[in-house]
């Protein structure tokens, strides 16, 4: 049973548990030598998905009461909710880390990445080999040569491109060494539905809101996909489809030269004005204002 009081750390926690992130925007935050955070030895629970390669040394900890080892060049997966304790490390340990909201992990995954993302969930540490890791260094140094000469001015979407092929690459790699089997013939049947729901969600993140058309799809009540998604996410059927949907939103109104009226005719939207609700509703500010905060265009 999970102890009751137990520290929850939130995305927004990170820059003041630990100051000498390599990137941070809110949304995605990127760094190394964590070591030095304060508490790390102590038992938490995280509100956000992390993703760790172990660059030097080991580093040993429990989540969710199952104990891992990670040496040299292994990788960890570290879900929404997931309770961490024991963490242990060697001296001469050292890693990257990249942490990102749940709804930002839906404007970066499309269906062929849920797939990956499923099989990780229940294979949190994977073993990469050592060109795999060589791959995903280049990749942070670009970051952190960006961040280094912001002077150059490359925009934020440059960076957002050089995270979305980082995950990629990383979830293409880690995808190599999985092997899936008969899979599908195991799980039971909340897992299959639940891992349909993702796909479709993937697939259709841009028109399809309703609830009852996904459990149209997949032969169940709305009740029941619901209670599924619950289950296996601690969030409601109709959460998971606007957070995919705000996600690709916020993805068009600030990476994209489309218009307000452009962008809400390709998420499906007919009537601007429920649109603009919509956005509202869920990010506190009209499309035009969100832009206008976030330096849309500069």
């Amino acid at each position: 049973m999970e102890p009751k009081n137990i520290t929850e750390l939130d995305l927004h926690d990170v820059p003041q548990v630990y100051h000498n992130l390599k990137y941070n925007d809110g949304e995605i935050y990127f760094a190394d030598n964590i070591t030095s955070i304060p508490g790390l030895m102590k038992q938490f629970k995280v509100n956000f998905i992390a993703y760790v390669i172990v660059t030097e040394g080991r580093l040993t900890l429990g989540l969710n009461g199952v104990n891992y080892q990670l040496d040299r060049n292994s990788s960890l997966f570290v879900d929404r909710k997931m309770v961490v304790d024991n963490v242990r490390h060697t001296e001469n340990f050292s890693c990257i880390i990249c942490a990102m909201s749940t709804d930002m992990g839906f404007a970066f995954f499309n269906k062929s990445l849920l797939q990956s993302i499923m099989h990780i969930m229940a294979n949190p540490v994977i073993k990469l080999e050592q060109n795999e890791v060589d791959l995903m260094m280049k990749y942070y140094e670009l970051l952190v040569f960006k961040m280094d000469h912001q002077e150059m001015n490359f925009g934020r979407e440059t960076v957002r491109d050089i995270i979305r092929c980082f995950a990629y690459d990383l979830l293409s790699n880690i995808n190599k060494h999985l092997n899936s089997g008969n899979e599908e013939d195991m799980l039971r049947q909340g897992d299959r539905i639940f891992r349909r729901f993702m796909f479709l969600i993937a697939e259709n993140s841009n028109v399809n809101r309703s609830v009852k058309s996904y459990a149209d799809e997949l032969c169940v009540s709305p009740k029941y996909l619901t209670s599924v998604c619950r289950k296996h996410s601690d969030f409601t059927a109709s959460e998971l489809i606007a957070n995919a949907a705000i996600s690709r939103i916020k993805q068009l109104l600030l990476y994209s030269d489309l218009s307000i009226k452009e962008v809400a005719a390709k998420m499906g939207f007919d009537n601007l004005s429920f649109f603009g609700k919509y956005v509202k509703k869920h990010l506190g500010l009209s499309p035009n204002n969100y832009r206008k905060v976030n330096n849309y265009g500069k």
